[in-house]
């Protein structure tokens, strides 16, 4: 049987990858994209760049640096087919994540579990039902994003995606948009280097909003995604909430654990 390929990815990408073998189609009209939901207030990202707004780049910063202190929960959810919630504490070095994704022919569900430098995964193909597999970090291939992992907390990796961001500026009451370049940011919130390739100059002039609560911390992030392959675009929202609230992990017992094999670093590897 063929070791399956997950090359290069976020968890994302994992997602997107199995939804396009199943046959996954959607009911937006291939190459358009839908319009994200717009919190109040939120004006639609332009794609053209411009000089950014010092104040604007500061609140975004310190908005986004508070995921790599506190505890909080989010969502990200792209369509109706995928859907990743996860509850982190940087501060204890803990968390799990839960992907769940659908299609006409298929099902895909993963799971990640982070307790200091533990990693543990339920994946399908890989992992026996009620057990997990025990991850080596230090054998992860570069680049390779399974969602958790000492010292990334952020399922989507904001505070990183974020830092590519150009043409910041204030849409309102703790509103912000811009664009991003996808070239700078590989590897990170499920962006697969084949998606930057196929987006050809698109990548680099990512329109995304922004939203930050009454406390300056980021509340939600959508980002225009493109449209590659013929497929339509979806574009990934992400949901940030609950700072500060306690988040608890137990690690698995031991006979409910088994290492991984070569063959899942393999799959990762690009």
């Amino acid at each position: 049987m063929r070791t399956p390929r997950l090359a290069g990815l976020g968890i994302a990408t994992m997602a997107t990858a199995a939804l396009a073998l199943a046959g996954c189609d959607s009911t937006t009209p291939s190459g358009s994209a839908s319009a994200p939901p717009s919190a109040p207030g939120t004006a639609t990202a332009s794609a053209s760049v411009g000089a950014a707004d010092p104040a604007a780049v500061e609140a975004l910063t310190q908005a986004t640096s508070q995921l790599g202190t506190t505890s909080f929960t989010m969502t990200a959810t792209s369509g109706s087919g995928f859907k990743l919630t996860g509850a982190v504490d940087p501060a204890q070095g803990v968390g799990e994540a839960d992907l769940k994704a659908t299609g006409p022919n298929a099902e895909l569900s993963i799971k990640t579990l982070l307790a200091g430098q533990d990693l543990y995964l339920q994946v399908p193909g890989f992992t026996k039902a009620g057990t997990w597999t025990h991850v080596d970090v230090a054998r992860l291939p570069e680049g390779a994003n399974v969602g958790l992992r000492p010292g990334q907390l952020d399922p989507v990796n904001t505070s990183k995606l974020l830092s590519s961001a150009t043409d910041v500026r204030s849409t309102g009451a703790n509103a912000y948009a811009g664009t991003l370049d996808l070239t700078k940011a590989v590897g990170l919130a499920g962006v697969s280097q084949v998606t930057i390739d196929e987006s050809g100059a698109q990548a680099q002039t990512v329109p995304f909003t922004a939203t930050t609560d009454d406390q300056g911390r980021l509340s939600e992030l959508t980002i225009e995604i493109p449209a590659v392959n013929g497929q339509a675009a979806q574009p990934l929202k992400v949901v940030y909430g609950d700072y500060g609230a306690p988040v608890s992990v137990t690690k698995p017992a031991a006979s409910e654990v088994t290492e991984a094999p070569d063959s899942l670093y393999n799959s990762l590897g690009s």
